[in-house]
């Protein structure tokens, strides 16, 4: 046992150097490549990625690659042959994931579909057409509580159009109305609308940058109106 010891010391030092060495490597790419991409294009992290030589960089919520000199940035998706595993997918997927305790639901418009057992959220803005389109497919969803989170980011006509949809006397049939049918908003949009300033802040903070942005319990998110296969897929696989 004794005679182990060396080496076991040995070993764990070169494993302590070896990680050392990788981490500097590391800082090193992104302060170089940050240094060229300027303040515009925030690096959030850098890290080696399954290719030898190939490191991934982390800029907001996208995924890009670069080599060790910071030469080049590559856009592109990484697949692993063997598998079929599209790994930059998956690394998007889980970068981009929330807490779905983080999502205020007292700050949403809840709208519930048969016995509401499923859950997703929702943040749009009152005068989106992807948003528009969306609530109209997820009339078919059966059995679902949406949560929309009003983030009025297009116009000043969408803050007060968001604002009168809070204020209403039935702010889900209100919004539903108006976004599917166009229904006219009436109300002067005074009562307190705190919660579309906090939502605006939530929104921020979770790197939304468009609407729709949909949310599922698990934390996983669909930017952009997806279609209403892929949701009732990922719904289902949340069972």
């Amino acid at each position: 046992m004794n005679k182990l010891l060396p080496f076991l010391l040995c070993l764990a030092l070169s494993l302590s150097f070896a990680n050392l060495s990788h981490a500097q490597s590391e800082q090193k790419i992104k302060t170089e490549l940050q240094g060229k991409l300027g303040g515009n294009s925030k690096i959030k992290s850098v890290t080696a990625s399954p290719i030898a030589g190939i490191y991934e960089v982390q800029v907001g919520n996208d995924v890009f690659y670069t080599d060790v000199n910071s030469k080049y940035l590559l856009q592109g998706e990484i697949i692993e042959v063997a598998t079929g595993k599209n790994i930059t997918e998956q690394r998007q997927s889980d970068l981009n994931r929330i807490k779905w305790s983080d999502l205020p639901s007292a700050n949403a418009i809840k709208v519930v579909h048969g016995n509401g057992s499923r859950q997703l959220a929702i943040f749009a803005d009152p005068n989106c057409g992807y948003c528009k389109r969306l609530e109209k497919s997820l009339q078919q969803l059966d059995n679902v509580t949406i949560y929309n989170y009003l983030i009025p980011i297009l116009s000043a006509d969408s803050v007060q159009k968001a604002k009168q949809i809070w204020c209403a006397a039935d702010p889900s049939k209100t919004y539903v109305d108006w976004m599917i049918n166009g229904t006219p908003i009436t109300g002067k949009g005074d009562c307190n609308t705190g919660a579309i300033e906090k939502n605006l802040g939530l929104a921020k903070t979770l790197g939304i940058t468009g609407t729709p942005t949909i949310f599922f319990i698990d934390g996983s998110r669909f930017p952009g109106a997806a279609q209403l296969t892929d949701i009732e897929k990922k719904l289902a696989s949340l069972k």
